[in-house]
């Protein structure tokens, strides 16, 4: 029997990591998305973005730093979910890491320190912190501080800000990537799947790695909110387990208290 968690094989010192940055209609913030990227003192990157066939000026935008995009495709999708499949099929290195199109990293090395975890630690999965802001990214108004996976992790309502999550590509070539069919949150289901499922091993690296800009599809309308709970449940049965009785009211409780931080 193969066992799932053993890497096919390990990471060379400097592996190549794929970012992908999927978007629609984005011309407002996909510029400084892409800068984020392209400053990032790490040599390895393969950077794919994946346009929903947008029909402002996000592709202009695009194009003025197409020498220094990998892979660059335009085409409809059935949502963000797909959006991100296509972008993970697409990729070719080591790890890969999904910068959405209104957010950024807190700084120009935080590649280097992710790729550098991964081949320090052994690991398949590494997630850090996020900052959430409003208008200007350097000017939090939220904080998103996450714990080291433990086994009552999700139990306990936690779960890694997917904007922080990296995952080495072999993690999806055997478990499979996100649910299309979902809407808000499809990235919470394959956590638990990787995590809690199937047991790989992840680090936790405790410092903030993105900002993230208020208003994603999760927390922009109530009806939103109600859509990713349906999906939270679905997601529990889907894997074949239950959540213990106390898992709602932590999981309202800690997202409550983000606001306070």
């Amino acid at each position: 029997m193969t066992d799932i968690n053993k890497s096919d094989n390990n990471l060379n010192n400097n592996p190549t990591i794929s970012i992908i940055t999927v978007c629609y209609n984005s011309e407002n913030t996909i510029e400084r998305t892409i800068k984020s990227v392209i400053k990032q003192n790490y040599a390895q990157i393969e950077y794919i973005i994946v346009d929903g066939k947008s029909k402002d000026g996000t592709m202009d935008i695009i194009q003025k730093y197409r020498d220094k995009i990998t892979k660059v495709i335009s085409e409809p999708d059935k949502g963000i979910y797909d959006a991100m499949n296509k972008g993970i099929e697409l990729a070719s290195g080591e790890i890969i890491g999904i910068l959405n199109s209104d957010d950024i990293y807190t700084s120009n090395t935080i590649i280097s320190e992710i790729t550098r975890e991964f081949v320090k630690r052994d690991v398949q999965l590494v997630y850090g912190n996020i900052t959430y802001f409003r208008n200007n990214p350097d000017e939090a108004i939220r904080t998103w501080v996450t714990k080291s996976y433990y086994k009552r992790f999700f139990d306990h309502g936690e779960v890694a800000p997917h904007p922080s999550l990296f995952v080495k590509k072999e993690v999806y070539n055997k478990i499979g990537t996100y649910h299309s069919d979902f809407k808000i949150t499809s990235d919470y289901e394959f956590m638990l799947r990787a995590l809690r499922i199937n047991s790989y091993k992840s680090y936790h690296l405790n410092k903030f790695i993105v900002n993230m800009q208020m208003g994603g599809e999760s927390t922009k309308s109530f009806k939103n909110i109600i859509q990713g709970n349906k999906e939270i449940v679905i997601s529990w049965k889907m894997n074949n387990i239950s959540p213990p009785f106390y898992f709602w009211p932590l999981r309202i409780y800690k997202k409550v208290m983000q606001y306070f931080k």
